[in-house]
């Protein structure tokens, strides 16, 4: 426990502080970026609708070292976007933290889109026939009758976001690098420390991301607990 204790106060905090922003910044991202693709998929034609999900999901299935690789050539400064940016913009991704929220939000928006998707599929289409019949709009009958409808569903779909870019660690790697106080997460530092051979380290980092990941988690079920607290099971 003394050494435990030593280990604490001797931590560098930032990589916690980088990976919390990172995480809650690309799922807010991945949640509007998500339903949005989410909606317009699902009104797509099937062959359309089939290029477009396998399109938009194939981060999930790719290793994500694959997906660093790819934007690291978009966004690189000698590639055609990567300059347009710099010189236009002045915007820099590769080795920025910008690259880190870019990496994160890449890998984990398949998540937020595919259980979006799932849950608005399983919408009752006579909740929106009736609010049609009431004279809502598409958009009002999108945002106060599908959406809350799909609540458990876009809950489910953000504790996993969350929880996916959190411990992203190859594709941010790829395009963000590992720079102290800059890009450095939680996941490059455990992955440096346990090369070091420094194994208690890497245990309280482990323990950590595991109790914040864990109080998300709880904290969401509570929130979609309160939500269908009147809905009747089985």
């Amino acid at each position: 426990m003394k050494e435990i204790m030593e280990i604490l106060n001797n931590l560098d905090w930032s990589p916690l502080f980088i990976s919390i922003k990172t995480g809650i910044v690309a799922t807010i991202i991945s949640f509007f970026l998500g339903i949005y693709a989410a909606r317009k998929v699902i009104k797509a034609k099937p062959g359309v609708k089939a290029v477009a999900d396998g399109i938009l999901t194939l981060p999930m299935v790719l290793p994500p070292t694959v997906a660093g690789f790819f934007l690291l050539l978009l966004f690189s400064r000698r590639r055609p976007v990567g300059i347009f940016l710099y010189e236009t913009f002045d915007i820099k991704v590769v080795q920025t933290w910008l690259g880190c929220i870019i990496a994160a939000t890449v890998i984990a928006f398949p998540l937020m889109y595919r259980n979006a998707r799932a849950a608005f599929e399983q919408v009752d289409v006579n909740l929106i026939y009736a609010g049609r019949t009431l004279g809502m709009s598409e958009m009002a009958i999108f945002w106060k009758v599908v959406v809350p409808t799909a609540g458990p569903g876009i809950i489910s779909g953000t504790i996993l976001t969350f929880a996916r870019a959190l411990g992203e660690y190859g594709a941010t790697s790829m395009l963000a690098g590992n720079i102290p106080k800059k890009t450095a997460t939680i996941s490059q530092r455990i992955a440096m420390v346990v090369q070091d051979g420094d194994y208690m380290t890497a245990g309280v980092w482990v323990i950590i991301v595991m109790l914040i990941a864990f109080g998300v988690i709880v904290l969401m079920n509570l929130i979609s607990g309160r939500k269908m607290k009147n809905i009747k099971r089985w």
